[in-house]
């Protein structure tokens, strides 16, 4: 078993949440606003009030993660979305190093601009060739829910595998 913190727990995290707790695992899913950790709670995951825009904010839950699920690819908002792809994803991969995280999933498909995307893309491929963190690129897009959840899963199940 390992745990298993996602990022951006919302609709689709909670689909996934529900998904691997099926499958043993323990996971912990973020939400900026603690009127919807029910939810969270809801899906069998351990609700974490912390906000991605604030690493700081989320260290605490990274004890006793294995795997991040960075789900940032249809965040909403302003121009600060685009420092979830950027400066934040950076100072997270930066953080996890000094943390029993084995691995990171970031998910390079949704509603986010496409630069944006792709600029966390080659942040998370470069922590993996800095700092030799496991990386999963999630491509499929969310529009197909099942192939969504599908790969999702299987993103996380191959980070536990190596």
């Amino acid at each position: 078993m390992a745990r298993v913190l996602i990022v951006g727990c919302g609709g689709r995290g909670q689909a996934l949440a529900r998904e691997l707790v099926a499958a043993g695992h323990a996971v912990r899913g973020t939400t900026r606003d603690p009127a919807r950790t029910a939810a969270i709670a809801a899906a069998g995951a351990e609700p974490y009030v912390g906000d991605p825009d604030r690493i700081a904010t989320l260290m605490d839950a990274l004890v006793g993660t294995t795997i991040v699920c960075w789900l940032m690819g249809s965040a909403t908002g302003g121009d600060e979305v685009r420092h979830l792809h950027a400066g934040r994803l950076r100072m997270l991969c930066e953080k996890v190093v000094d943390t029993p995280v084995r691995g990171l999933v970031y998910e390079a498909a949704g509603s986010v601009p496409f630069e944006w995307r792709q600029e966390g893309e080659m942040i998370a491929r470069a922590a993996r060739a800095t700092w030799n963190i496991p990386l999963e690129v999630l491509a499929t897009e969310p529009a197909d829910c099942d192939a969504w959840r599908r790969d999702a899963l299987g993103a996380v199940e191959r980070l536990l595998s190596v």
